[in-house]
């Protein structure tokens, strides 16, 4: 119920914002509009507003949207004998969408992708403004043979900058480290070591698997999050979950699994996350009192591994956060230009990462779909609002750098036709829109299949 309720809000907001950016854009340019849908299919609410009786629609499908503006062009196509076209006078028709200037049509179809990033950059301001949490870019154990131990990385060591740019939490580390390895090989990473001494490390990236970089940079270079002894204390239970109907209450210091004493929190998750399906017996403490439970860890499937888990989380006093946390604030200008600099790096990377998928050098299996959001809406949606509010901008990046792809109905489509229409002086012909009208669909097409199929695929293999 989370999951489709969280999917739907996130595509009425994107879709809203997207199509409100045409509108409002084609008000300014004195472009009449007939109706501003949000959804596709049987309409479940409409109502007329304005002088002009603009039909405002909520549709049953909530995968797109639409904003229709009175067009010459449509109307003659959509006119027939059962449905003649509406007969407009004269000067209502200097208000028609292909009476207007190359430069108006242009804005029209600019203004829905850039209310995406505007979007996008609004909700990376408040992040950075309410501040960004993340945790410590300190290295834990190297992975042997890796990048990073040829780079002779050490333990302890805290990344500090990567290609001179500025490094404040682990994050921060996968996101530049990825950035930087898709322009150069060989990559500049500055560390302080545990005696405080500035460390210049070469990491050569020629050989990472870029498809596994772009889900987890940093793990495939060879690096590890150095974490702290942290009790094996639980901190949430999740409602309903394995441990929830074992009996596991928030604050119980686990002692023993079968027998065998758990020191710290990693020896409890190793147990778990190996013994699917297995009946456990755990002996915790509870307000002084060792208290006997058992349960079965339930099987999932992570890269191609069963593993269990129960539904519980650690708990951590302030000092044991400090260490593991940094929290970084903004001020309101600085947090506006941080904002701006990210969507335009996550724009760029989208860019770079479709054109590797193009050329082969990456898999298709990248490509998500509805189902993909809906289950990503659900999980940030239930971590929080930061969380959802970050998935939100990236999703609306996404769907702003999409829309501005030349394939013909996508923005950039007609983008592209008023730039020809520029270069040559007349419109593009009625016959070449209807042939590239059908090469769109086709594209959009094959595009949603493979986003389907992946989507099915993910849920299948975990």
């Amino acid at each position: 119920m989370i999951m489709a309720l969280t999917f739907l809000l996130t595509m009425s907001i994107l879709v809203t914002v997207h199509e409100y950016g045409h509108y409002q854009m084609a008000k300014w340019c004195g472009v009449r509009i007939i109706k501003f849908s949000v959804g596709f299919g049987k309409p479940l609410w409409t109502k007329p507003f304005g002088k002009d009786k603009t039909e405002f629609v909520i549709a049953a499908i909530p995968l797109g949207g639409y904003v229709k503006m009175l067009d010459e062009r449509e109307m003659a196509a959509e006119s027939t004998l059962e449905s003649p076209a509406i007969n407009y006078s004269e000067a209502e028709l200097k208000h028609a969408f292909n009476r207007q200037s190359v430069a108006k049509r242009i804005a029209i179809v600019l203004a829905g992708p850039m209310a995406n990033l505007l979007l996008a950059i609004s909700l990376y301001w408040i992040l950075f403004m309410m501040g960004i949490v993340g945790i410590k870019p300190t290295l834990g154990e190297v992975i042997a043979e890796s990048p990073a131990a040829v780079a002779k990385f050490q333990y302890g060591e805290t990344i500090q900058k990567i290609n001179e740019k500025n490094v404040v939490s682990w994050q921060d580390a996968s996101w530049i480290l990825l950035n930087e390895s898709l322009k150069n090989n060989i990559v500049e990473v500055t560390t302080l070591n545990s005696s405080q001494e500035t460390v210049t490390h070469l990491l050569d990236l020629s050989g990472v698997n870029q498809e596994a970089a772009a889900n987890d940079m940093l793990t495939t270079s060879g690096f590890t999050i150095s974490q702290p002894n942290i009790p094996a204390k639980i901190g949430e239970v999740i409602k309903g979950g394995i441990a929830d109907l074992a009996g596991l209450k928030a604050d119980d210091l686990v002692l023993r699994v079968n027998k065998t004493k758990i020191s710290v929190w990693e020896d409890f998750v190793q147990v778990v996350r190996n013994n699917p399906n297995k009946k456990l017996e755990v002996e915790v403490l509870r307000n002084a009192n060792v208290i006997n439970l058992s349960l079965e860890p339930e099987s999932f499937t992570e890269k191609g591994k069963t593993l269990g888990r129960i539904g519980v989380a650690f708990s951590l006093d302030q000092a044991e956060k400090d260490k593991l946390f940094v929290t970084t604030h903004y001020s309101v200008s600085a947090a506006l230009i941080k904002a701006t600099q990210k969507t335009w790096d996550i724009s760029l990377f989208t860019l770079k990462m479709l054109g590797q998928m193009i050329t082969g050098k990456i898999s298709l299996k990248g490509v998500s779909g509805p189902l993909t959001i809906a289950s990503y809406a659900g999980q940030s949606a239930q971590m929080g609002l930061n969380v959802f509010l970050g998935f939100l901008a990236l999703i609306s990046i996404s769907i702003g750098v999409l829309n501005l792809l030349p394939i013909p109905v996508l923005d950039g489509g007609h983008l592209m036709y008023y730039i020809v229409e520029i270069f040559t002086g007349k419109p593009t012909s009625d016959f070449a829109l209807n042939i590239g009208q059908r090469v769109g669909f086709f594209l959009l097409g094959c595009m949603m299949i493979l986003a389907f199929y992946n989507d099915i695929t993910r849920l299948i293999t975990g």
